[in-house]
């Protein structure tokens, strides 16, 4: 009792509450929405709703699907290819970020090929992701490895390259070498953005599950809606989609609240704001 009426009096707490409450109310907004439209089966000319299934067909496909033994299969094959693309975009992306960030002659050695990759989609990586390695499963994480660099490897970039001069001119004063100005300024004044990078190429990697298991395979949340557009199963595409958003959206959660725990001093600075 003394808790709740902590919370009723807090401003704090109140504000936070009623910002939950806001999300909420917005994704059941959306959701009646959706219903409305589906059930009337709306057709606006441009945008049309005569064939998209409604949110009950949806929960219906998404119960299917859980009741599923191969939904164990699918998602664990999901979870490992994204997660080693991410892992292998998260050590490549920072080490050539922090590289190319300190490093004019590394910038202009490495950057102008990596710029003329970038725009490149996930699709257009499948037919030289097949070549280049010998198995399938491979060439998926290949694909969500490409999406996850990027993002990190441009954050960590403009993270370095955004550290006040003041402050690396001030530890040279003091008799810091190259080492201790990397590890003690460089680093933690770029690590907030690197963060950022970390959970947006999260969210990338799994935006290219789709596009990865398209290649081949039998399992994974992309094969699964993949296939159910194949025999136009429009309520298990519109399941595959939210597990993937969900997920996805999860992960790179997770990715934010673990990094926060390493940037204690960020924190405090932007509650003093």
């Amino acid at each position: 009792m003394q808790a709740i009426a902590t919370t009723l009096f807090d401003p704090a707490a109140l504000r936070r509450l009623g910002r939950v409450l806001l999300r909420v109310l917005s994704v059941l907004a959306c959701i009646a929405a959706w219903q409305w439209a589906a059930s009337r089966h709306l057709d606006l000319g441009l945008v049309t709703f005569q064939n998209v299934p409604s949110p009950r067909d949806v929960i219906e496909a998404a119960l299917a699907l859980i009741e599923s033994p191969k939904l164990e299969q699918h998602l664990k094959a999901s979870v490992y290819r994204v997660f080693a693309g991410f892992a292998g975009a998260l050590v490549v992306g920072i080490a050539l970020g922090l590289v190319i960030g300190r490093s004019r002659l590394l910038e202009d050695v490495l950057l102008p090929p990596l710029e003329v990759l970038r725009p490149i989609p996930a699709v257009a990586w499948i037919p030289l992701a097949i070549l280049m390695f010998p198995s399938s499963e491979m060439s998926m994480v290949y694909i969500t490895f490409i999406g996850a660099l990027f993002p990190i490897l441009l954050n960590t970039i403009h993270g370095v390259e955004g550290v006040d001069p003041r402050l690396i001119a001030s530890s040279r004063s003091l008799g810091a070498g190259r080492w201790t100005i990397f590890t003690e300024v460089i680093l933690p004044a770029a690590a907030p953005s690197i963060v950022t990078g970390l959970s947006i190429g999260m969210g990338t990697a799994w935006f290219c599950l789709v596009t990865a298991e398209m290649i081949s395979g039998q399992f994974g949340i992309g094969y699964y809606t993949w296939a159910s557009y194949t025999i136009q199963n429009y309520p298990e595409i519109v399941v595959g989609m939210l597990f993937i958003g969900v997920i996805g959206m999860g992960s790179s959660i997770l990715v934010k609240r673990i990094g926060n725990l390493f940037l204690p001093w960020y924190l405090m600075q932007r509650k003093k704001r």
